[in-house]
């Protein structure tokens, strides 16, 4: 058998049998709120969710090194409101947040596609907006997960884009809530004490 399929602790994967889960798999924990991390976007294209349309980003996180290679996925509803959206107001105002932060975007790797007042592309965005530092503010989302709505989810948003000479910056983890201490409980005196 080749070499390729050899491990380095001298065993060989084809001995693996059917079923394999990857130690220590499971949901990370996101990047704690208001850090600010190293980033390029890897992949940038159109997306839509029913029948809406979206600039559909994804960033991969290049320092610091404790979260190096993470994926940060960022969704900017530029053209079309969010399916669930009913307030006017707050899609305009969504609308506006996310042709900035394109813009933006756009000002960190040239300046391209918004100088010549263009409608960002697959091919466009591929070209000039793939594998440019930046720094993005993080920010967490919570929500119940859809098949078990017990369960709660998280992951990290992109709340601010700036370019590369800003500092990386990772916050303090929120502290937990304190543990309160139960209740003493209570002691009934009876007049037989036996003393």
């Amino acid at each position: 058998m080749s070499d390729f399929w050899g491990l380095s602790d001298g065993t060989n994967a084809a001995d693996t049998g059917n079923s394999y889960e990857v130690p220590g798999g499971g949901p990370m924990e996101p990047i704690p709120a208001d850090s600010r991390v190293m980033a390029m976007i890897d992949e940038a294209k159109w997306a839509s969710r029913d029948n809406a349309n979206y600039l559909s980003l994804r960033w991969t996180v290049l320092a610091p090194e404790e979260y190096k290679n993470r994926k940060i996925f960022h969704k900017l509803w530029i053209t079309d409101a969010e399916p669930n959206a009913t307030d006017e107001n707050k899609i305009k105002r969504k609308r506006d947040n996310a042709r900035r932060m394109a813009a933006v975007i756009d000002n960190n790797t040239g300046g391209n596609i918004v100088a010549k007042g263009a409608v960002p592309t697959d091919d466009k965005m591929g070209l000039h907006w793939t594998n440019k530092p930046m720094v993005i503010g993080l920010a967490i989302w919570e929500a119940a997960d859809k098949d078990n709505p017990k369960i709660k989810k998280k992951g990290n948003w992109v709340r601010s884009i700036d370019d590369k000479s800003v500092g990386v910056y990772v916050a303090p983890e929120a502290p937990k809530a304190p543990v309160q201490p139960k209740a003493p409980t209570p002691v009934t005196l009876d007049d037989d004490i036996p003393f």
